[in-house]
């Protein structure tokens, strides 16, 4: 697809790109900051203490409406999309694996290497200046709750590869073996009662929902039949009943996220079918400049937007509650109301972090002429570097020592991936001289 005229001067729409995959990944991030905003609930009790609670969660029609609310295996699928056409964009290249991972790692980490430092520097001023242990810890681990994606997304990124070999080689085997070994680790998690089994999900869920990811790259979803992708939605939807009644998950999706659960696989494959739907209407949308305008803006900040919305939501409340500002008692009719206002200045909020974030969000920048990305063995270790210290805080909660952890890991992550080594290959360094300032990028 060629750039628009509709579009605005400042937006390039590269050729070929679906813009209603954009339109998704907005939509998924700003989705989960609305939730997050009706799930954070402050007041102040008879004694002047401070109290926590999560009014959206004490909602008896809570757990059905997760059912459409659940939206990260949706995030995963675009981003398999976006996985699998970066994959091939590098191939075109000439780039190879340690490449195409190197710059996928950095997009992660750049960003959460500026969260961590923060979020490490405040707990330990808050600790130092003697706050409440115990509230503390409510908040340091709501603040923390995002950074399992980056555990999650980050260890499916090195698998990219591999994954685009199995998918364009086997794949339909390749997402059998997926549901057999997802299901296998749940029956063991559920059988035995250790939860901590479950964690092997992380590979084989997500995985799965990359795999449907790469399949709507391919075009797999866009050949198949509407009324085909309405009967397998409708079927995968009406599945759940009977997984979450007769079967041993939940029928409340959010607990079934950290460790992932089969349920998960399920609503992957309905949601990218219910987007395949409705994709001519938002490619409609998509194809005027508003519309555009505002999913780039958005778009090009989600990171940012992701990892900053709750530790400013937090912040907008700890100051509203030292200015003895307006606060509604959580979960009254004047609480929900103010929801939209809250969820927009946190938004806003973000936006303006963003304006001193922003490069860490840009494309990692090209090596200088006659340089290479230095060896696989520095890319293994700042992988570890980097989705070390996310996963710790998705396991155990963030604390002001996995906070340090992180505030150290993940920078150091990001100078590894940037080392680079003479390229003692002639024809590679032709290559390099003759190759894009941004050919670096890796969607």
């Amino acid at each position: 697809m060629s750039t628009a005229a509709t579009t605005p001067p400042s937006v390039v729409v590269p050729p070929g790109r679906d813009l209603v995959v954009d339109l998704a990944r907005v939509f998924c991030v700003l989705l989960v900051v609305a939730i997050h905003v009706m799930m954070v609930g402050v007041a102040v009790d008879a004694t002047g203490a401070v109290v926590a609670n999560r009014p959206l969660q004490e909602q008896s029609w809570f757990p059905l409406s997760t059912w459409a609310g659940q939206i990260m295996p949706l995030f995963f699928v675009v981003g398999g999309f976006a996985s699998a056409t970066a994959w091939a964009g590098a191939r075109r290249r000439g780039a190879d694996a340690g490449d195409f991972v190197r710059g996928r790692l950095l997009r992660l980490a750049r960003p959460a290497s500026a969260v961590f430092v923060v979020l490490a520097i405040a707990l330990a001023v808050a600790t130092l200046l003697g706050a409440d242990p115990e509230l503390l810890d409510v908040v340091a681990t709501g603040v923390g709750s995002p950074f399992w994606f980056l555990a999650a997304y980050g260890f499916t990124q090195l698998l990219v590869p591999v994954m685009a070999r199995l998918h364009a080689t086997r794949p339909w085997a390749t997402l059998s073996v997926l549901v057999v070994a997802a299901v296998l680790v749940d029956a063991v998690r559920y059988g035995t009662g250790v939860t901590a089994v479950g964690l092997l999900n992380l590979a084989f869920v997500w995985l799965f929902v990359q795999q449907l990811g790469f399949a709507y790259a391919d075009g797999l979803f866009r050949r198949t039949p509407r009324a085909v992708l309405l009967v397998v939605a409708v079927v995968a939807y009406a599945s759940l009943v009977p997984l979450t009644t007769a079967g041993p998950w939940s029928d409340d999706m959010l607990s079934n996220l950290n460790p992932p659960t089969v349920p998960l696989m399920v609503l992957g494959v309905a949601q990218i079918c219910v987007l395949s739907l409705v994709h001519p209407a938002l490619a409609r949308l998509m194809s005027t400049s508003a519309a555009r305008a505002v999913v780039f803006a958005v778009g090009s900040r989600g990171m940012t937007i992701y990892l900053w919305h709750l530790p400013l939501l937090i912040a907008v409340l700890g100051v509203l509650l030292a200015v003895g500002g307006p606060l509604p008692q959580p979960s009254t009719a004047t609480w929900w109301w103010t929801r939209l206002p809250i969820w927009a200045l946190v938004i806003g909020l973000t936006c303006l972090v963003s304006l001193a974030t922003a490069r860490f969000e840009l494309p990692p920048r090209a090596f200088a002429e006659g340089r290479r990305r230095a060896s696989w063995w520095s890319i293994g270790v700042a992988a570890v570097l980097a989705i070390g210290p996310p996963f710790d805080v998705m396991h155990e909660g963030l604390d002001l020592r996995n906070a340090i952890a992180g505030a150290i890991c993940l920078p150091l992550a990001v100078w590894l991936l940037g080392r680079s080594r003479p390229d003692v290959d002639p024809e590679s360094a032709l290559r390099a001289a003759d190759r894009p300032a941004d050919a670096a990028h890796t969607g």
